[in-house]
């Protein structure tokens, strides 16, 4: 008898402002899947492959135009896809990714003005076919982010130095984007504490994965 076909894994990913926490999430996410007895792989862009790591310095530490951020980004996303989260996918793990193609429409087109038609033609081009099962966009107050950030000890990148006013319109873009992808992006609000926000995106995936 001819073994049963591998079951596809659900591809996920995490978005927000920057400063919105998304990230501290990660490893509980991946808990979450284990839990249902799946594999998971926790990657992120850009940088997450070999040929990314080069194209992520640039882009966060070098100042250019939103077109050409928005070009290596999805230079960077079309490695990745190919190289990592299409063969995971395929051999039934799922994979957790921290920012995908949401960001660029977030940042070089809310953020930055860059046309909405641009992402979508480079979607296309990038990764032809394939969006994420589930968006969890980790939502909260620029102000509050901005706060959270001067906590930090490193230094800002290129993008978490733009101001609030920048942000947001990130914000902003990404609310618009979950409106117009409402089955697909679920907002999990990101204020209050570390315990607080698990337990919200918790809710989140078990009523996306339900």
């Amino acid at each position: 008898m001819a073994a049963p076909p591998m079951t596809r894994g659900k591809f996920i990913t995490l978005e927000g402002i920057d400063g919105a926490g998304k990230s501290t999430h990660l490893e509980h996410l991946s808990a979450l899947v284990e839990a249902r007895g799946r594999r998971a792989l926790l990657t992120r862009e850009p940088g997450a492959t070999s040929f990314g790591k080069g194209l992520r310095e640039v882009v966060l530490h070098q100042q250019t135009s939103a077109l050409a951020e928005a070009l290596v980004m999805f230079a960077d996303r079309a490695a990745h896809v190919e190289d990592e989260i299409e063969p995971a996918l395929a051999a039934g793990t799922w994979v957790i990714c921290d920012r995908f193609s949401d960001s660029t429409y977030a940042y070089q087109c809310g953020g930055r003005g860059l046309a909405r038609d641009i992402v979508v033609q480079l979607e296309r081009i990038a990764h032809p076919g394939l969006q994420p099962d589930a968006t969890f966009l980790f939502d909260i107050d620029p102000a509050t982010a901005h706060e959270r950030q001067r906590g930090r000890s490193q230094a800002a990148d290129g993008f978490e130095s733009r101001g609030l006013d920048y942000f947001t319109r990130v914000r902003d873009a990404y609310l618009e984007r979950q409106r117009e992808h409402p089955g697909r992006i679920r907002i999990v609000d990101a204020s209050g504490d570390l315990q607080a926000v698990r337990a919200r995106l918790q809710r989140a995936f078990e009523d996306a994965f339900a």
